[in-house]
């Protein structure tokens, strides 16, 4: 067992978040009374919100440098502290803590992990991007079966988890994406219409295939597809904002036009932000219904197949997020065994 371990350190306020941070080498130290140490296989990536964490641009997280960085990891617990009972070495164990994901090692309070059946790739991302996207559809949109959905960016990490659930719930599933290849793997998903916003119109489609307007929207992207969604809900709509991905420099374009209460009041409709963090005391229960979805096969979690190994592939991880490439969620293995 090697005695120390490496972590990526942001250590200034910078453009990007590979300019803000570094790789440092730390001690490993024991567990402490109610603690756990676990020794990290993956971990998943959240670009945007690396990038303005590097930026020191994200409201509800102050941060003093320097700071440890990452938010998302699995792997298996190596030693745990004192009056510590629902954890022995061997266990997977998974945190969704921010400075918990990007580093080899982590020694935290028991409290902020969850217990996982295997420390795998799937068991992370279902823990993480699985429970947010279950507790966006029924804590926020209120989704019910017969409903019609719009899921923007549905080829993503959020996105193909979104569409997957929404489509189990028994929801008439559209998903919007861009190209041929990103709108062929959201159909595969079973959304019954997929968008490629490259290539049509989102306010067109939805005009002409969907009079009878959207129960439930999600957006991540913002602009023109936020747009497109407020215009086309139905009475009593619900519109859920899990991000503005298209506004990542900060600089939100001018628009003239009627404020969105002309949009909504006559439906009845709303737009409700999505924000995780302040959702967790559903957590526990979403994870379990997820694990238990993938166990009986129900719900598949598919990765981007561009592969990144070890810290040092956060970097490029991040980046290859932020390029709108990837298909699925973006992961890092931490050591090359575990890459797959």
């Amino acid at each position: 067992m090697s005695e120390t371990y490496r972590a990526i350190r942001l250590t200034r306020i910078a453009p990007s978040f590979r300019e803000g941070s570094e790789i440092v080498e730390l001690p490993l130290t024991a567990p402490g009374p109610g603690e756990i140490r676990v020794r990290n296989l993956h971990c998943g990536v959240n670009a945007i919100f690396d990038t303005q964490i590097a930026r020191n641009a994200v409201d509800y997280v102050k941060i003093a440098l320097p700071t440890f960085t990452g938010v998302e990891a699995i792997g298996t617990v190596e030693a745990v502290g004192a009056d510590v009972t629902d954890y022995a070495p061997g266990d997977a164990a998974v945190t969704v803590r921010f400075t918990g994901g990007y580093r080899e090692a982590n020694v935290g309070a028991a409290v902020q992990f969850a217990k996982a059946p295997a420390a795998t790739r799937e068991y992370l991302a279902l823990a993480s991007t699985g429970v947010s996207a279950l507790v966006a559809l029924e804590r926020i949109g209120e989704l019910k079966e017969g409903e019609t959905i719009a899921i923007s960016a549905a080829a993503g990490g959020l996105g193909h988890l979104l569409v997957q659930l929404a489509v189990l719930k028994g929801a008439r599933v559209i998903g919007v994406a861009g190209g041929a290849a990103k709108c062929a793997f959201v159909a595969s998903l079973g959304a019954e219409r997929v968008i490629d916003y490259k290539s049509e119109d989102v306010d067109a489609v939805l005009a002409a295939e969907y009079p009878g307007g959207l129960d439930v929207a999600v957006d991540t992207v913002s602009g023109a597809i936020f747009d497109a969604f407020l215009a086309h809900l139905a009475n009593h709509g619900r519109l859920v904002v899990g991000g503005a991905a298209s506004d990542l420099e900060g600089r939100p374009e001018v628009v003239t036009g009627p404020r969105i209460a002309h949009a909504i009041y006559y439906k009845g409709a709303s737009v409700r932000g999505f924000m995780n963090g302040l959702l967790t005391p559903h957590w526990a229960e979403a994870r379990e219904r997820l694990f238990a979805l993938y166990a009986e096969g129900k719900l598949k979690v598919h990765f981007d197949d561009e592969p990144h190994t070890g810290i040092e592939g956060v970097f490029g991880a991040v980046e290859r997020l932020l390029s709108g490439r990837s298909m699925g969620k973006v992961v890092v293995d931490l050591t090359p065994e575990q890459a797959i």
